[in-house]
């Protein structure tokens, strides 16, 4: 007669571990690929944070040579021109306009950028039809 193994009460624990590294590696990779938009060093003021809306804002970034990004353009991390930056954000406020919601626009200068640039950006956004624009900040830290 054969003897009957005595049944072992632990858990092995050898294919978690293996499976959270991996994931644990996934993570990291992955993490700095979800940082979205076009890199720009943001002036820094004393301002309240934005609330949060179901709908994204329209962001107009303005690096610091000047160039224009749209965050909700087929490649946003690609500069865009005045008049596809105007066409493009006309007809998303006239999409919304339709809806019936109201859009926030918003210009992300960085700070290194001609003040010019900024303003520039922000008749663009005029002509397109944005009835307000917001500008982006860093909290200050005192």
């Amino acid at each position: 007669m054969r003897k009957r193994r005595a049944r072992m009460a632990e858990i092995n624990v050898v294919p978690y571990i293996d499976v959270m590294l991996v994931l644990l590696v996934i993570f990291m990779i992955t993490a700095p690929l979800l940082n979205q938009g076009v890199q720009v060093d943001l002036p820094k003021a004393a301002s309240k944070p934005l609330t949060s809306t179901e709908k994204e804002p329209l962001i107009v970034s303005v690096n610091s040579q000047g160039q224009y990004f749209l965050n909700i353009s087929s490649q946003p991390t690609s500069p865009i021109t005045e008049e596809n930056l105007m066409q493009d954000v006309a007809a998303e406020l006239a999409k919304a306009k339709q809806e019936g919601r109201e859009q926030q626009v918003f210009v992300k200068g960085d700070h290194h950028v001609d003040y010019g640039s900024v303003v520039h950006a922000m008749v663009i956004l005029q002509k397109a039809g944005a009835p307000r624009v917001g500008l982006l900040t860093q909290p200050h830290m005192e």
